[in-house]
């Protein structure tokens, strides 16, 4: 299926929707779980006021960056993947001088029921990082995942202290391994120790979920800002530029978990706007 170019408008500043692109055979598929409400200056310390005002484009009617929250379905021969668990159901309001402001998570279940694909028909979830909105759903009693395992980078388990669910089998990979057909991980580090990407081929093409390497479409032109979260930001910084490199080629799309309603993207370098040009299957 051909892809074209969507201007991103005001898809920036709106929760995201169920979206899908084909690799080939091998369907993707945005499932929403909610919203994060980050605060610009918080979230990106590096960045300025002086920025956002002049850019009201990435901030909705509060200021606000509005990062989405979900996960991504792979699906290839009746076997199906997810990649990060969002939030689950929260509802938190803004709390003065934290960077997030509200959130508010929930809808992964019907997403995949959009999908047709109900959570015991999963057979691995595989995570970028193992932060709440990434794992929400899957660390829920009650085996929301009732037939999968978990999939996790050895370096990011080995620095984490979640717990295991009872029920749970957890599967640690190392960097390069196949962990679904068409579906590597990559370890990168910078944002947790063990933060990793999911790179998915198909179709003669390939697609990086790259999770938690960019928090916003911003940093795409922007690369050396890092977030607040990131563990260690130059690392994060450098891996983020040769991201970048890679979504420039025309066989590669990126995947951002947290780019609102521009979550399929690639990287242009033409000078007319932000870098992070949104594409629609």
């Amino acid at each position: 299926m051909a892809i074209g170019v969507v201007d991103p408008g005001e898809r920036f500043r709106r929760p995201g929707e169920v979206r899908s692109l084909w690799l080939g055979e091998v369907r993707v598929s945005f499932v929403p779980d909610g919203v994060i409400q980050g605060v610009p200056r918080a979230w990106l310390p590096d960045s300025t006021d002086e920025f956002w005002a002049a850019h009201p484009e990435y901030l909705d009617g509060s200021g606000h960056l509005v990062a989405s929250i979900g996960g991504l379905l792979v699906e290839s021969g009746g076997r199906a993947l997810l990649i990060d668990a969002g939030w689950g159901p929260v509802s938190l309001p803004a709390v003065p001088g934290r960077p997030n402001g509200a959130v508010r998570g929930g809808a992964l279940p019907a997403g995949l029921r959009v999908l047709g694909c109900g959570p015991e028909e999963i057979e691995a979830v595989a995570f970028t990082h193992l932060h709440v909105d990434h794992y929400g759903w899957a660390w829920r009693p009650g085996a929301v995942f009732g037939r999968a395992e978990y999939v996790v980078a050895e370096a990011e388990w080995a620095e984490s202290d979640v717990g295991v669910p009872e029920g749970v089998r957890v599967r640690t990979v190392a960097d390069g391994e196949e962990v679904f057909p068409g579906v590597r991980v990559r370890v990168t580090g910078g944002h947790t120790a063990g933060h990793a990407e999911y790179v998915i081929t198909g179709g003669g093409r390939r697609l990086i979920a790259f999770g938690d390497a960019m928090h916003a479409p911003v940093q795409a032109d922007r690369p050396e800002w890092s977030c607040v979260y990131d563990v260690d930001g130059v690392r994060s910084a450098g891996h983020r530029r040769r991201l970048l490199a890679e979504l420039e080629r025309p066989d590669t799309i990126g995947f951002g978990v947290h780019f609102a309603d521009v979550v399929f993207g690639r990287v242009a370098r033409d000078g007319a706007g932000p870098a992070w040009r949104p594409v629609d299957g």
